[in-house]
């Protein structure tokens, strides 16, 4: 489940013990919702996530790592100007729902001390994080205008409003006459009543607080004391502080299900993993799946750009197919030129058409003239209509060569795309396109070019020692064949998008269980995966880079071949990173 109230309550007192007092150091905003602020506190740097993804929303101290744009977002920037250097003077949570407030004291450029400060609401598709100063909006992660919220609007230069009010009691300053005084004209479920009239108990909370209560969550208001329970609830609220053990819910498949900020009696003791933190619990229950979801949101938009100019490439050979002048068509110019020129005698001017000997065939040939030019000028003009068709061949032939080896990168690229497993494997594809002009460059990367760390080759080691190597996409693929020496021994699945493969030999002769174990990662790093396919090997000094073409396009001779296959056990077994 989402983090209800009651859980933020306890994260944002962890985050208070840890974080107040730290120095912002650093802001870093990876994605567009996703905001990561580097703290200096005593003796160790922190770093606090902040998450508005709706169904992931979170704020909590974290340990991931994230690759940042290259040209940081204009939010980031605004944080950046406003934050860093400022201390942590205060975090709490507002009305016990799931709405954060973070104080940073910082220097403006006069070096007179301001007060920022920052909101976090948690609240599904309207999460949000605003960084505000003497109560108007300097800026918000989401703008919401007034077409969008005719109830609160978000934007720079605004009065920060509080979300609308709920008519709930703040758990954290909850009293036995407040409790019953809702209770008195309540009968229904008691989980029901906790829900409703308590912020930020979400439907699990409010079962597991009824089971500590009436003994099952199941439990009936109408059938209970509610002296006694107004005064039990009060002081159960009171003491929900101070139960903080954080745990990690799993499921039946041993995978976190769900956070929780203490042992819940209403489940089994054994599916609840005791945590370090809340924090940890959190980042192992959202941080794989969040990040997941934004690997295929980056791929989404990708493989509809290459799907496009992919088609797009396709139909322009299929039309410059269509419209080339065959060889046939183009010697038949120049076969009618011939003999309009042997028969010149024979044709006076005016003619418009003339069945003519044709002396390749022995059969007559009916030849079209212009009866406003003479039989030579005829001639002539078929020779023309020859050469022409010619030149354009031999151009079509270019564009046509160009065509295919574009249609095979991107062909390349989409499958290089559906096995990355990283944003950064997303990232150089993409930055890679670009340099070919298949995609549109990035906002702010035009006119520079700026270095982006090299993702490592895929490394393995062979059951008898011998290193191999394999590309993640084209360009690695390129850098592979670069870096290989010439008797190193390449791979490649015969005639499909896959990665490049090289065993480096040092020299020495390649066991046959080396072989097919390089032919396997071929095999499995392939559009073939898990299915037998065709490798073909030869030495690294037989290949070649086809003219033209785009990186890892490649042709090569004195090639073997082999059947290969592997499943993920087999890669496993030989990777080393």
């Amino acid at each position: 489940m989402p983090l209800d109230g009651i859980t933020m309550g306890f994260l944002t007192r962890e985050m208070e013990e840890k974080l107040l007092g730290a120095r912002v150091d650093k802001v870093a905003q990876p994605d567009h919702d996703l905001v990561i602020l580097t703290l200096r506190g005593p003796g160790e740097t922190l770093r606090l996530l902040i998450c508005a993804t709706p169904g992931s929303a979170r704020m909590h101290i974290s340990d991931a790592r994230y690759e940042n744009p290259t040209e940081a977002p204009m939010f980031c920037m605004l944080m950046r100007k406003h934050l860093v250097g400022g201390r942590v003077t205060g975090i709490r949570q507002l009305g016990g729902d799931r709405l954060i407030e973070i104080r940073v004291q910082s220097r403006d450029e006069l070096e007179s001390t301001r007060e920022k400060v920052l909101y976090f609401e948690a609240m599904g598709k309207h999460s949000n994080l605003t960084l505000t100063e003497e109560g108007r909006i300097l800026d918000a992660l989401r703008h919401v205008s007034l077409d969008m919220s005719r109830v609160r609007q978000m934007l720079p230069g605004l009065p920060f409003e509080m979300p609308p009010a709920q008519d709930k009691l703040d758990p954290g300053a909850i009293d036995r006459e407040a409790l019953l005084a809702r209770l008195s004209g309540f009968s229904g479920p008691l989980s029901r009543f906790l829900s409703e009239h308590i912020t930020g108990v979400s439907r699990q909370t409010a079962q597991e607080l009824a089971l500590r209560l009436a003994g099952t969550p199941e439990a009936s208001a109408a059938e209970l004391d509610k002296e006694a329970l107004g005064e039990k609830a009060a002081a159960l609220f009171v003491a929900l502080p101070g139960m903080a053990s954080p745990r990690l819910l799993m499921d039946a498949e041993g995978q976190p299900a769900d956070v929780l900020p203490f042992a819940y009696l209403g489940y089994p003791a054994e599916l609840q993993l005791p945590a370090g933190s809340l924090s940890q619990a959190v980042e192992a229950r959202f941080d794989a799946r969040d990040r997941s979801q934004r690997l295929k949101q980056r791929a989404a938009s990708l493989h509809k750009t290459i799907t496009n100019a992919l088609n797009k490439t396709r139909r322009k050979l299929a039309l410059m197919e269509e419209e080339t002048p065959t060889f046939e068509e183009a010697e038949s110019f120049r076969v009618m030129g011939e003999l309009i020129t042997a028969h010149l005698h024979a044709l006076p001017k005016g003619t418009q058409s003339a069945a003519l000997p044709n002396y390749y065939t022995g059969e007559e040939l009916e030849v079209a003239l212009d009866p406003t030019l003479s039989p030579a000028a005829n001639a002539q003009r078929y020779f023309k209509r020859y050469h022409k068709a010619h030149t354009a061949r031999k151009l079509a032939e270019s564009h046509q060569a160009q065509a295919r080896a574009d249609i095979a990168l991107l062909e390349d690229s989409l499958y290089f795309l559906e096995r990355a497993e990283s944003p950064q494997d997303i990232s150089e594809l993409r930055a890679q396109l670009s340099e070919l002009g298949f995609v549109r460059r990035e906002s702010g990367s035009a006119g520079r070019k700026k270095k982006r760390a090299e993702s490592p080759l895929m490394r393995f080691i062979s059951s008898q020692g011998f290193v191999i190597q394999a590309g993640r996409n084209s360009g690695q693929n390129e850098r592979l064949l670069k870096e290989a020496r010439g008797e190193d021994l390449w791979l490649h699945a015969k005639d499909i998008p896959g990665s490049h493969v090289v065993i480096s030999s040092a020299g020495k002769s390649v066991p046959s269980a080396t072989l097919r174990e390089a032919a396997q990662i071929a095999a499995f790093y392939s559009q073939a995966q898990g299915k037998p396919i065709q490798v073909d090997y030869t030495q690294r000094k037989l290949v070649r880079k086809i003219p033209g073409a785009g990186p890892g396009q490649v042709h090569y001779t004195g090639e073997k071949s082999l059947i290969a296959q592997a499943g993920d056990e087999d890669i496993q077994a030989l990777k080393q990173g």
